[in-house]
């Protein structure tokens, strides 16, 4: 492909200057606008640099062949400042293959403006990031046009997009009527050529045969062929080539050489270079041949259609009216129109229509579109519900939090399209190929012509015709691009089914090389809810123990505190006052109930009080070598009894742990808690190695250590507390929150809390990336197999006319190539590809059966014997 070089002189004349606008944030005053500008001057290639406080603008004058508009904005970060830039996904058309990504990425990175534009081929879209005021949408579609390519669009940020799917709809049409078409021309074409046995034909002489194939060849040529010669003219027009250059190559070289058969038919058999078969010309090769890319095209763009299936049944999920309150009454209000406060009424069975919080009323919401977990959970007042949510049994009303973009699934909907535009790093590979595949490729046909013109048999010219067309047209690089995007797609597409949210590619393909799995203990393998586990009391009963415990808990805010009153109220038990309440941190409580004082901590600290715990020390051994936290009550100096507090395991965790071991992944959990507690909770789910005491500053340190032994290293918290950890690691996993701080701190987000989705996510991983391997193989072996076979590599074994008769039809009599055949494969090529990549969305990704008995915790309140 030719490529224009970059001027690398370091003088710059002012026809070579362009001037771009950047919007400033984070200037205060005057000095803030001379460091910007100081620094903006710095780089190399900048001549001038302009900043306006009140503006909070500058205009830069630069020589884009020394400086892009990203080192203009590093330059600003550097100094303390931002550079506001927008972000826009456009809906490209016309584009065939790998080649075409990059005319289209090359055209829109040199709009003065752009700071970077990637382009997918899969979902023919283009994100382009840049400076609104000095590119806009104007620019960029001249810029595309210009490319010989089409913006059809603006995709949405996670709304419904109908322009787009009509857009796809009416392609499949476009291709379907020109198929049809063409592959109709093409049959009867082949039947003429057999004219002696059509008795209609039979008075038509030779010459008169072809200027009737002519008429039917010049409409398939121009009309169906149509899209081949603007795609070639538009890459022409900027001295490259793409996979339309050798179908408009090949089909011209065939209808060229008919078309002089037909005018001089004489001269044509007069001379043993241009014999061929009854009629001497090719038009109906011609035809199949764009009949056949054709329908690979048609049958290829009604896969890519199902590859974006996921996010299409994510935006089917937003309801287009909802019963907004107006005063006493209801009023069906557009999606459109429904804003920030609104009360909304939503009856039962309905699809909640935003986010928001319940004033009122008491249902099940089923969010499984959004988490993967079936199971309606029961709402009741000030409870959050989601757009998208199917409403259960109840009526309810509730206040608008979030609409349009702002909401959950809007959100979700934006992170999965923005994931499957995104590269993955293998893909740059065949990106680096496909740069260089089509001139290549037609530097590999002329030789072939020039060979077999002077070696070639009889008749000489029609066979170095016919090789050099099957070179043109079996050459594939559509295979090479669609290989790992269409992959991509479907596989982020089927996590997000699945409560599985992939950040980019290149998370999804790290996925795969994982080799430690660290999980924080609370909330990830533990419910992150402390509750009573078991009881051991002294001459009084369970209940009098709780009653005391609860009066001095309940001022208190340790998490103890909350699971011995969850109990207290499970019981139906009352709490009495305490008064004179006192907490030591990291010890106890102190109070007075009904005259008597009550304690109730650790052990050192009731020692600490004058009471006599020794009776009580297996007690205390044995709850702590069983994961629980002992709560110890004394009530005017007797012991009262003792209360074991746990962080139940999850009773999926053992299953999840057993699961990442089968894929060859180490577990290893990370926690707080001291060693004994830890190791008991591992235990439980089967985890050999425990790193405890470790504080929340420290868990980036624990994920570095491993990185430092040479392993890739995947965190799994709640995206909150363990957001530096979540950071550091190759993949940081944040599961079963579901909010904002989740989605936008972790490569992976695991949105319905189960801890298996680890293993979901990384077996996910290695599909996907099993999958791109075999597309990749596929299309490099298609292409380095075949297109010797098409320059004539078996004519040496089959000159002697041997080719089996079964393989006749493909090869001839003597090994070369039939161009029709050629196309047909060429066609397959690439739908092999998109097929392979679909079956990504049949595989299930997990295992959903009840855990075994005795993985989880043991049930609370349970007697200590």
């Amino acid at each position: 492909m030719a490529t224009s070089e970059r001027s690398t002189s370091t003088e710059i004349t002012p026809g070579e200057l362009t001037s771009i606008t950047m919007p400033i944030t984070g200037m205060t005053c005057a000095a803030c606008v001379v460091h910007v500008g100081n620094a903006l001057n710095d780089v190399e290639g900048v001549t001038n640099a302009e900043v306006n406080l009140a503006t909070e603008r500058a205009t830069v004058q630069m020589d884009p062949s020394r400086v892009n508009p990203d080192d203009l904005m590093k330059a600003v970060e550097s100094a303390g400042y931002g550079a506001a830039s927008e972000q826009i996904t456009l809906s490209i058309g016309s584009m065939t293959c790998a080649a075409c990504v990059g005319h289209v990425e090359k055209a829109l990175n040199a709009v003065p403006g752009v700071v970077e534009a990637t382009v997918n081929l899969a979902n023919e879209h283009a994100s382009v990031e840049y400076f609104p005021a000095t590119a806009d949408i104007t620019a960029l579609r001249a810029a595309v046009s210009g490319a010989g390519y089409s913006i059809e669009g603006i995709v949405g940020d996670g709304q419904s997009r109908p322009d787009e799917d009509a857009r796809r709809a009416a392609r499949v049409r476009y291709l379907r009527i020109r198929v049809i078409a063409a592959l109709t021309a093409a049959v009867v074409m082949m039947l003429t050529m057999q004219y002696q046995s059509v008795s209609a034909l039979e008075d038509l002489s030779p010459t008169g045969v072809n200027i009737f194939l002519l008429a039917i060849a010049i409409p398939i040529q121009f009309w169906a062929g149509k899209e081949f010669y603007t795609g070639a003219w538009g890459a022409l027009k900027h001295l490259t080539s793409n996979m339309n250059t050798l179908i408009a190559i090949g089909t011209s070289v065939a209808f060229a050489y008919s078309l002089a058969a037909t005018v001089s038919r004489e001269t044509f058999e007069a001379s043993t270079l241009f014999g061929g078969h009854a009629t001497g010309t090719y038009y109906d090769v011609s035809a199949a041949i764009i009949g056949l890319i054709l329908l690979g095209r048609f049958l290829e763009a009604r896969a890519r259609g199902r590859t974006s299936d996921a996010i299409k049944k994510l935006i089917g999920l937003q309801p287009w009216t909802a019963l907004v309150a107006s005063g006493d009454d209801l009023v069906e209000t557009s999606l459109d129109d429904i804003i920030q406060g609104d009360e909304i009424v939503v009856r039962p069975g309905e699809r909640i229509a935003a986010d928001g919080v319940i004033i009122s009323g008491t249902t099940s919401v089923d969010e499984s579109m959004l988490t993967g977990e079936s199971i309606p959970v029961e709402k009741t007042a000030d409870d959050d519900v989601f757009a998208g949510t199917v409403n259960g049994h109840g009526g309810i009303r509730f206040t608008a939090t979030g609409v349009g973009r702002e909401t959950l699934l809007s959100q979700i909907i934006k992170m999965v399209e923005d994931a499957q535009g995104s590269r993955a790093p293998i893909q740059r590979l065949a990106d680096v190929i496909t740069a260089r595949f089509v001139p290549a490729v037609l530097l590999i046909a002329a030789t072939v012509f020039i060979t077999w013109s002077f070696i070639g048999p009889s008749p000489i010219y029609v066979n170095a015709l016919l090789a050099t067309v099957a070179v043109l047209v079996i050459a594939c690089p559509c295979a090479l691009g669609l290989a790992t995007p269409t992959a991509v797609m479907v596989g982020m597409g089927r996590g997000a089914e699945n409560g599985i949210l992939i950040r980019n590619a290149e998370a999804l393909e790290t996925a795969h090389k994982l080799e430690v799995v660290v999980l924080d203990k609370t909330g990830t393998l533990t419910e992150g809810r402390p509750r009573v586990a078991s009881v051991r009391v002294f001459g009084v009963s369970e209940d009098e123990l709780f009653e005391a415990a609860a009066a001095v808990e309940r001022p208190s805010e340790h998490p103890l505190a909350s699971a011995v009153l969850e109990e207290l109220a499970s019981r139906g038990l009352q709490i009495a006052e305490a008064t004179d309440f006192e907490a030591v941190p990291g010890r106890g409580v102190r109070g007075s109930v009904g005259g008597m004082i009550v304690l109730a901590g650790t052990a050192a600290f009731l020692e600490g009080e004058g009471v006599d715990t020794s009776q009580i020390e297996s007690d205390v051994t044995t709850l702590t070598t069983n994961g629980e936290t002992p709560l110890i009550i004394a009530r005017d100096g007797a012991l009262l009894g003792v209360i074991g507090v746990a962080d139940r395991v999850k009773p999926e965790a053992h299953a999840a742990i057993a699961e990442l071991k089968a894929l060859g992944i180490e577990p290893v959990m990370l926690t707080g808690d001291n060693r004994r507690t830890a190791e008991a909770v591992a235990r439980q789910v089967g985890i050999d190695n425990v790193v405890a005491e470790v504080l929340p500053a420290d868990k980036a340190d624990v994920v570095a250590r491993f990185q430092a032994e040479g392993k890739r290293v995947a965190m799994v918290g709640d995206g909150i507390n363990d957001a530096p950890a979540l950071t550091l690691a190759d993949v940081g996993m944040a599961i079963g929150t579901g909010t904002d701080v989740a989605i936008e701190t972790a490569d992976i987000t695991l949105m319905r809390g189960d801890v298996r989705d680890v293993a979901a996510a990384i077996g996910l991983s290695r599909s996907t990336m099993r999958t791109i391997k075999q597309n990749l193989f596929w299309a490099f072996f298609y292409n380095v197999a075949l297109i010797p076979v098409a320059a004539g590599v078996l004519y040496p074994i089959w000159s002697d006319g041997s080719v089996p008769s079964v393989l006749q039809p493909i090869f001839g009599n003597n090994g070369v190539l039939n161009p029709i055949a050629a196309a047909g494969a060429m066609a397959l090529s690439s739908v092999t590809v998109v097929t392979n990549s679909l079956r990504l969305g049949r595989k299930p990704l997990h295992d959903r059966r009840p855990p075994k008995s005795g993985a989880a915790n043991p049930e609370p309140a349970t007697a200590i014997n």
